[in-house]
């Protein structure tokens, strides 16, 4: 059985070197010995894709290393089912400047004997930044041990109750709110100006970028729940309105419901928020240009281009050219370029919003 291990994960060694070795070369050929046509092509596109953001903006990856992570693994039918987190770390050039970008990525392999060796018969991300998007096939719905155990939701049992959100936002900026209002504002303003503190939430995006706050729920698709978390440390006032559809605003759990609102935690909704203007609270310019972003601001990605957004990101650093880098989850991501040509979400279709949050709430 030692023996056994050991064969299979050095199948797995060589597939994480192979995609390795084409990343930095940004070479295709050097994916044809991956068995898996489907996931081969899903590689093959993203490679080209990024190769060609690399030529535009005149990038250059100087190193790149990629540290896999069995998370679990279990023998089914003569298989081996691993579930694996490949952790990437590219450093990149420009203008003689380097930076490092990471990123997390999880993928599910099967293998199986070939002769007297294992191969990988079948790869699968199990997450992208397409909303609730899984690569999980009728085969896997039958033979996975895994299926129905993807939980959404970290357990319940100790919400995160801000008292901002409930108290402290009304009564510090506004006087006579109400939670029927849609944005939680009151007709006799008492107070304004608190400051969007740029730094605290890039430095908030940073700690958490690729490990859960345990004072909030972690979703499945955890991209704006993220978002949000930056944008509050960040001195961005809860807007509690009460009613999911509207506000933005976060409670935790109360008798295992979800107390938090739509535009919080699910991309399409935070993007109506900050595209709908107000005078106080959280609120952002959209720019037509991502040059024209800062730090703290925030990018949303409608994959399709048919309005409607998928995936968000907060912009933390800047390549030598101007141009943003950005944090996010769902797949973690730190200092990943904003266009996110490398992602297997991205199509030709695929449409920007950038918002500039406003210097002060």
């Amino acid at each position: 059985m030692a023996g056994e291990n050991t064969e299979w994960k050095q199948a797995l060694f060589a597939y994480v070197s192979t995609i390795n070795e084409a990343a930095l070369h940004s070479d295709a050929r050097k994916l044809n010995d991956i068995p898996d046509r489907e996931h081969r092509e899903r590689l093959t596109r993203r490679l080209l894709l990024s190769a060609r953001k690399d030529s535009d903006w005149t990038i250059k990856p100087i190193r790149s290393e990629m540290r896999a992570r069995i998370e679990r693994h279990q023998t089914i039918r003569g298989e081996i089912v691993v579930d694996i987190a490949i952790h990437v770390v590219r450093s990149m050039e420009q203008r003689s400047q380097i930076w490092m970008e990471e990123r997390v990525e999880r993928e599910r392999i099967r293998f199986a004997r070939s002769g007297k060796n294992w191969r990988a018969i079948s790869i699968k991300p199990l997450a992208t930044e397409r909303a609730a998007e899984v690569f999980v096939t009728e085969e896997d719905a039958v033979h996975d041990p895994w299926d129905g155990e993807r939980k959404t939701l970290a357990t319940p049992s100790a919400p995160y109750m801000n008292p901002q959100a409930l108290y402290g936002f009304k009564s510090r900026v506004y006087a006579g709110s109400s939670p029927d209002n849609e944005y939680g504002y009151g007709s006799g303003m008492i107070g304004r100006g608190i400051p969007h503190l740029r730094e605290e939430t890039v430095a908030y995006a940073e700690r958490w970028w690729n490990e859960s706050n345990p004072a909030y729920e972690k979703f499945e698709v955890n991209c704006t729940n993220y978002v949000s978390q930056c944008l509050f440390a960040g001195g961005a006032p809860m807007n509690y309105t009460g009613r999911r559809p509207s506000g933005w605003w976060y409670k935790g759990y109360s008798n295992q419901d979800e107390m938090w609102s739509y535009s919080w935690a699910v991309a399409n909704s935070l993007q109506h928020y900050l595209g709908n203007p107000r005078a106080f609270g959280l609120r952002a310019e959209a720019v037509s240009r991502p040059e024209s972003l800062r730090l703290g601001d925030v990018i949303c990605y409608d994959w399709e281009g048919n309005g409607r957004v998928g995936h968000n990101t907060i912009v933390t650093a800047f390549t030598p050219d101007g141009m943003p880098l950005v944090n996010a989850n769902t797949v973690s991501s730190r200092h990943r370029y904003w266009d996110y040509r490398d992602s297997y979400a991205w199509t030709e279709k695929t449409r920007y919003h950038f918002y500039r949050v406003a210097d002060e709430f």
